[in-house]
């Protein structure tokens, strides 16, 4: 069968696997269509310290259930959780396997699921009546509603999230859905459109007006009681602290390329909650299906290309040359 495989830095190929074998407890899936994120983008530039090559790529899915169970039957569509948990590490023993110390993505530390049929364990499928195109934007999705639980968001709060990209738009998206005033900063006026789509009260575009000016006075001078920091820039960490208001929280998704200094006394001045977000737990994905169910999530603003598999590689090198021409990518595999 077709799967499509970075064979070195800035070598993708289509390429002939076996199929897969199912194991007790799984399910074999047609892979419909797949989605490209950021993460993909470093493996195929060689900047992943994670992945090694070659490497199936693919890790947001839509699929159709082709051996089912009597829970989850045949013709059956759904999404799919990419996440491994040993279920002996800390994080795991505490309930939180989003964390799990020895995870293994698919796509990154194990082949994934650009390909055209994969076998997953029952309890990492999530069903649902949605489109294809819907079921391949929830797991990217996650990844900013995991924020969002992370950072206890409710509607009686403020919320301003830096960076509007896949993962921005889904925090965006996340505390709109459970009530909260919303603030989207970006400098991509596309990305702020389907921001405000996507249910941002407000948009800052932080080339033109100075955000932190801006944040006071859409607070009264409080600031926000949440600050999301998708994008992984030293500029943005500081300013989510120095920005988010007394005894607010602050809530990490992105990486920083580079070592971060810190005005330490505000994190006790202000007595602020700091917190890490990673990956997504079942209750996350649970929660986007049913905000994609309401039809509370942009998605057709948000997807930029959908391509056959033939064609996944060009479009790799083509995001790669220009990464500001594309939001989300999806690939047609059916």
């Amino acid at each position: 069968m077709k799967a499509v495989s970075l064979m070195a830095p800035g070598e993708a190929k289509v390429i002939e696997v076996p199929q897969p074998k199912i194991a007790t407890g799984e399910l074999l899936l047609r892979v419909e269509q797949v989605g490209l994120c950021g993460t993909d983008l470093n493996s195929f530039r060689g900047r992943n310290p994670l992945i090694a090559y070659p490497r199936v790529i693919g890790h947001e899915i839509a699929a159709t259930v082709v051996q089912g169970s009597a829970a989850i039957p045949e013709g059956t569509r759904v999404a799919v959780s990419p996440y491994t948990s040993c279920g002996q590490c800390a994080a795991c023993r505490n309930q939180r396997e989003n964390a799990c110390r020895y995870n293994q993505t698919l796509g990154v530390q194990r082949d994934g699921a650009l390909t055209e049929w994969i076998a997953v364990p029952e309890a990492k499928v999530y069903p649902s009546s949605l489109s294809l195109r819907e079921l391949c934007i929830v797991e990217p999705l996650t990844v900013g509603m995991h924020a969002v639980v992370r950072g206890r968001i409710t509607s009686i709060d403020t919320v301003a999230v830096f960076g509007c990209g896949g993962v921005g738009l889904g925090a965006v998206a996340g505390a709109a859905f459970r009530g909260a005033r919303t603030i989207a900063i970006d400098m991509d006026d596309t990305k702020l459109e389907t921001a405000r789509a996507a249910g941002a009260a407000e948009v800052i575009h932080s080339s033109r007006e100075d955000f932190r000016a801006r944040l006071r006075q859409l607070t009264d001078g409080h600031g926000p009681d949440v600050v999301i920091e998708a994008i992984g820039l030293q500029e943005t960490f500081r300013a989510a602290v120095e920005e988010v208001a007394f005894t607010g929280r602050v809530v990490y998704i992105g990486y920083a390329k580079e070592p971060v200094a810190y005005e330490t006394k505000l994190f006790v001045q202000k007595e602020l909650d700091i917190i890490g977000s990673r990956n997504a737990l079942p209750a996350d994905f649970i929660e986007v299906i049913s905000m994609l169910e309401a039809g509370r999530f942009p998605v057709e603003r948000a997807v930029s290309a959908v391509v056959p598999v033939q064609e996944a590689p060009a479009i790799l090198a083509k995001w790669s040359e220009t990464p500001s021409a594309f939001t989300k990518i999806m690939v047609q595999v059916s």
